[in-house]
């Protein structure tokens, strides 16, 4: 919390008004995130998606920070992938495994709030299917207010092409989503992982229900982010996946840099070619991790890996995958949302 906040006696709302209009967007965000804790309203979780994106420009005097050397010395094997249960997940096992094999595959870290994200989920869909004839406001679709650039920027048709949902849109599982992390001590994580309060994408925080005939590529998200960034990306399975419904194919290696594209039978220019994918796999052959619904895996913009998928699967996969970012090293072209 950046200072202690009294709001005024006319409400909430009222005071992030008062204090957005003092410059203190941070300090509105907290205010907000207290109020919500004892009611739901859908008027304070679209308020505060909004504060969340203007409050990353408070966030400039931002140093770069340097990385912890703890675990660097004591990395994860290569070619496996390393695993820990919730409860013992620590930001230097998160670094371990990232230096080590890519990435860290945390057993059952939403385990017992899978029911009510998927019901998020499918509330939040609902809502945006409705929206020609929309009900009452109850905060489960609506879309984040940006400039145009920024808009565009978001690509929202190509999300709801890929039967997904920016959790921007959905202020209510937006909040939800980022006040459960708050709780589960995964803030604290992102954040000593990264040595810096953790922002988050709007571009890249979706809310998936994985169709069965969806495609998949090989790929690496710096392809997309740029150099010089700090991130940490937290995808949780809310379907158990890998055998019956579509999981993740990873290289459980890690990489220095971003690899060619759009060679030998990428149908992307952005996509890794399974020519690259096939000369790493006498260091790292490719997995398919098996998820229980609330496993995740953490891992950051250098990490191969792709949907696991092919035609024995019958069931479809529900999912959240949410990028954070140092704000120092901000990747350009990206929404930014304060945690």
């Amino acid at each position: 919390m950046t200072g202690t906040v009294t709001p005024p006696t006319d409400g909430p709302l009222a005071g992030a008004d008062v204090l957005e209009a003092e410059g203190r967007c941070l300090d509105a965000i907290d205010l907000l995130c207290a109020a919500r804790r004892h009611r739901s309203d859908p008027a304070i979780d679209r308020r505060l998606a909004a504060l969340r994106h203007l409050a990353f420009g408070e966030l400039g005097g931002a140093t770069p920070a340097t990385a912890s050397e703890a675990g660097q010395s004591e990395r994860s094997a290569a070619g496996s992938l390393a695993e820990v249960e919730a409860g013992a997940l620590t930001s230097d096992l998160v670094r371990r495994g990232i230096l080590g094999c890519g990435a860290l595959l945390v057993r059952g870290l939403l385990a017992e709030h899978v029911d009510r994200l998927v019901a998020g989920i499918d509330s939040a869909f609902a809502a945006r299917a409705r929206e020609v004839a929309p009900e009452p406001d109850d905060g489960w679709y609506d879309p984040l207010r940006l400039g145009r650039s920024e808009a565009q920027s978001l690509g929202r048709h190509f999300v709801a092409g890929d039967n997904a949902l920016l959790a921007c849109d959905s202020p209510r599982v937006l909040n939800d989503l980022l006040d459960l992390y708050d709780e589960l001590g995964l803030r604290r994580v992102v954040a000593e992982y990264l040595g810096e309060r953790p922002v988050l994408s709007a571009n890249k925080c979706t809310l998936r229900h994985v169709r069965l005939e969806s495609g998949t590529d090989w790929h690496q998200d710096g392809s997309f982010l740029g150099r010089g960034i700090r991130a940490l990306n937290v995808w949780v399975a809310l379907t158990d996946c890998g055998v019956e419904a579509p999981g993740l194919d990873v290289v459980p290696l890690r990489l220095d840099s971003v690899l060619p594209t759009g060679t030998g039978d990428a149908i992307f220019d952005w996509a890794v070619g399974p020519d690259v994918v096939a000369t790493l796999a006498e260091r790292a052959p490719v997995l398919r991790p098996t998820f229980q619904a609330g496993d995740a895996m953490l891992f950051d913009e250098l990490f191969l890996h792709r949907t696991g998928l092919d035609a024995s699967m019958t069931k479809r996969r529900y999912a959240i995958e949410a990028w954070f970012f140092a704000p120092s090293a901000y990747p350009s072209g990206q929404v930014p949302l304060v945690w």
